[in-house]
């Protein structure tokens, strides 16, 4: 275990490097449970985490010392639970923020928690809420990005990373540095209400918006229209029958 800083306010100020872990975001919730007085905007970076977890279960598999893999505590308790979804938005855009300096327009949100490039993954977070009352206490944002790994199991077809797309391994506490930066200036922006900025800001970068596009659901493959987000975090999609909203689970993307 090893303590550095970063430049920000708070995010990045503690930043802890574990050699091995079975999740970072694991790691800081027990941590949590029993009481340790972690800063907010502390960070826990992972050298390789063998247990890596993505949305509703999916494990997230990320070659040893190539990758950032890390969770970050932020305490929102200005934020209610049934706008819990403002802080995905929030962390999304400030991910994008940094993926587009190096892929421009090519970098998007995938709904609800994927970072693409184009049409392919290069990263994911996990955002796991411990509520009290009617407000969030903390908020454990886990982060895997793909950086210098440029091979990937034949089973997924739609991965990618820094260096597949250019050609060129970075230095991964720079990426860190920038992410930490990034974070903490869009949860500000948060914190402010800056709920309507947000917003516009994460409907222009969100991936295949109103773009008829093929999914899976109810059983079966139909084209549907992404029209934006709930403000429950359930995703817009004009079809065929009409407007339908969908959780999580609920609706698969067809890769094109």
């Amino acid at each position: 275990m090893q303590n550095n800083t970063f430049s920000g306010l708070f995010v990045g100020q503690n930043l802890i490097r574990l050699n091995e872990v079975d999740s970072t975001n694991t790691f800081l919730k027990n941590a949590l449970s029993k009481s340790t007085p972690f800063l907010e905007g502390t960070v826990i970076l992972a050298e390789k985490q063998f247990a890596g977890r993505g949305q509703s279960g999916n494990s997230w598999q990320s070659e040893e010392g190539k990758n950032l893999t890390f969770s970050i505590l932020l305490n929102p308790v200005f934020l209610q639970v049934e706008k819990q979804f403002e802080l995905n938005k929030a962390i999304s855009l400030a991910l994008n923020d940094v993926l587009s300096k190096y892929f421009d327009r090519n970098a998007f949100i995938k709904w609800p928690n994927d970072l693409y490039i184009n049409n392919k993954k290069i990263g994911g977070m996990l955002i796991e809420n411990i509520v009290q009352g009617n407000r969030i206490k903390h908020a454990i944002v886990g982060i895997g990005l793909n950086v210098n790994q440029n091979q990937f199991p034949d089973n997924l077809k739609n991965i990618t990373s820094f260096n597949q797309e250019l050609h060129q391994d970075y230095d991964l506490m720079g990426i860190l540095n920038e992410i930490c930066s990034s974070v903490e200036a869009r949860y500000l922006q948060l914190r402010s209400g800056a709920l309507e900025k947000l917003d516009h800001d994460y409907l222009n970068k969100l991936y295949l918006m109103r773009q008829w596009s093929v999914f899976r659901f109810d059983g079966r493959i139909e084209s549907g229209k992404i029209l934006g987000v709930s403000d429950l975090g359930q995703l817009l999609l004009e079809t065929t029958e009409g407007l339908r909203e969908f959780n999580n689970k609920e609706i698969e993307f067809i890769n094109p």
